[in-house]
């Protein structure tokens, strides 16, 4: 009876030294993430979703804390916010999860580590959240998000030279077509003709790719909250 004691304490020991391990990983990545007050990037967006051809497209995206968010482009840009600001501003509210340390996984001959990400409010949007932390560095590599509203999104992130303020120069989404919410315009190409709607359902491929390539960042150069302001 002892001894089964004290294997539940240090079970016990394990798991909570493992979750401290976890949050001393991400706090330094949310202290990178904290140091860009706001940011301007110009995007290249492509988009490779089965059953529809949708040309590449220009945007410019603009960021400031903690959770204004716009894009300026002339043409449908599918641009998941999952991975790219939510998970940031998510992981700036410390008493809304729980993060647990998965162990060391090499990525691409990256060594990372697996913190998976859970939720504490059971109303919370993101259901689950795994991410793959290059610690050397204070970068996700890569990350899997799980939403209510739009399944699983995967996301492979590349740094280059603003990689110092943990800002990505290439992002690659892997989505899933039937759960992620495409722009309205996008959805109804994809279901225009009742012959279109039967084979996509027929259709095995249902995984789309999104990449996007951001270049000329301004970071912290000031943005007014009024630029965020719909036009009425």
């Amino acid at each position: 009876m002892k001894f089964i004691s004290i294997l539940f304490l240090l079970i016990g020991l394990n798991f909570s030294v493992k979750g401290q391990d976890a949050d001393l990983i991400l706090n330094r990545v949310v202290s990178k993430i904290n140091s860009v007050k706001d940011y301007s990037v110009d995007a290249n967006i492509k988009a490779d979703i089965p059953l529809i051809k949708i040309l590449p497209v220009k945007a410019s995206i603009y960021f400031k804390q903690k959770d204004k968010f716009k894009v300026v482009s002339k043409g449908i840009a599918i641009l998941p916010k999952q991975g790219f600001t939510d998970v940031n501003s998510f992981l700036m509210k410390k008493n809304a999860y729980m993060a647990v340390d998965g162990g060391v996984k090499t990525i691409d001959n990256v060594k990372t580590n697996l913190i998976t990400v859970i939720p504490t409010n059971e109303n919370s949007e993101f259901v689950l959240a795994k991410l793959w932390i290059d610690t050397k560095n204070d970068l996700i590599i890569k990350s899997q998000i799980t939403t209510r509203s739009s399944g699983t999104v995967s996301v492979d992130y590349t740094y280059g030279s603003e990689a110092e303020y943990g800002l990505p120069n290439q992002l690659v989404f892997d989505i899933d077509v039937k759960k992620f919410k495409l722009p309205k315009s996008v959805a109804a190409d994809l279901n225009k003709t009742e012959k279109e709607k039967e084979k996509r359902k027929k259709s095995k491929d249902q995984k789309g790719t999104i990449t996007i390539k951001l270049t000329n960042y301004k970071i912290n150069k000031g943005i007014s909250d009024d630029f965020f302001k719909e036009k009425k």
